[in-house]
């Protein structure tokens, strides 16, 4: 299949005064045409962060300060902040951000914001722009009417559909959605997991799914890519990862034996002992072995490669061979 995004040996670093913590610390990731790629990890791990960079919208004060970011054949990593904005975000690749009752201005009405938006990016005539909003708001769900409103008339979940809609209406490859289901109760979570699967079916769309809640990114992933610690840890497919042998790398065998089991009487639930590492001063070697119940003498002094044990499975530890 098309590779649309490639992520290679990327690095984003903040500089503070403390010293540099190395948020997202050397990692490589592809996404192919039509895929869901999820993006899964405890708090504070770089998930949010790997979505910023992409956009190379860093918060300061952080900064891309190595690797390769290539959406389409075009690597955006030289690019100016003009050319970004003219040319790549929201064109190529835009984000559904996390809490999007905060993305939208109290004071303007739904359509203005949408159609200054739509209007930086595309020359046509206030109609014609009106058109395609209401073309967007049809297809999420919501009717053209909405236009109208103040966000504060508007639910959580409209709210949600109305930043979908935003993210679409210029036609971009690749869409990040960073929690998109955060702080809406489940029925309306599971309507909007629904809409970005029938999105993805009717318009070919590729996405990066950012969560740390492992049952949603089963129902909605075809791949997943576990984070820690600025590092990616495992990549494979939905299978591999949720199947009846399980993920290789012992932090997402973790991970799934935290996440409560529907079906199943559990009478105490799994955790991870610890916390994960300051990334002021990560740990050397793996930064997993301090926490890690299988660690050995080589995972504390020797950081594990990212390998493919199988195709398409990636795993970045020592006990996990080809």
């Amino acid at each position: 299949m098309e590779k649309i995004l490639r992520v290679d040996n990327l690095k984003l670093y903040y500089y503070t005064s403390k010293g540099i913590v190395k948020a997202v610390d050397e990692i490589s990731f592809s996404l192919k045409k039509g895929e869901t790629l999820g993006l899964v990890g405890e708090s504070g791990c770089g998930k949010t962060t790997t979505g910023f960079a992409l956009l190379k919208m860093p918060t300061p004060p952080g900064r891309i300060v190595g690797g390769r970011i290539e959406i389409d054949g075009l690597d955006i990593t030289p690019l100016s902040e003009g050319e970004m904005r003219k040319n790549v975000r929201w064109e190529k690749i835009s984000m559904v951000f996390q809490g999007a009752m905060n993305t939208l201005t109290p004071v303007y009405t739904i359509g203005k914001q949408m159609m200054e938006t739509l209007q930086e990016h595309r020359q046509m005539e206030r109609e014609e722009a009106r058109k395609r909003i209401e073309k967007y708001l049809n297809l999420v769900g919501l009717s053209g009417e909405v236009v109208k409103r103040y966000p504060h008339e508007l639910s959580g979940g409209m709210k949600q559909r109305i930043a979908i809609a935003t993210a679409l209406f210029l036609e971009p490859r690749v869409i990040i959605c960073d929690e998109p289901t955060t702080a809406l109760d489940v029925i309306v979570q599971a309507q909007i997991i629904n809409l970005l699967k029938d999105l993805k079916e009717k318009l070919d769309l590729s996405f990066i799914f950012i969560t740390h809640d492992l049952a949603t990114e089963a129902e909605v992933s075809d791949r997943i890519a576990v984070m820690y610690a600025g590092k990616i840890v495992e990549i494979g497919r939905n299978e591999e990862i949720y199947g009846e042998e399980g993920p290789c790398h012992p932090y997402t065998r973790n991970l799934l034996a935290a996440t409560p089991r529907l079906h199943e009487k559990v009478s105490t639930l799994s955790f991870i002992p610890g916390a994960p590492p300051d990334l002021l001063e990560p740990p050397s070697g793996c930064r997993f072995h301090p926490r890690c119940s299988v660690a050995m003498e080589k995972c504390a002094k020797e950081e594990p490669p990212l390998i493919e044990i199988e195709e398409e499975h990636m795993v970045a530890c020592w006990r996990c061979k080809r």
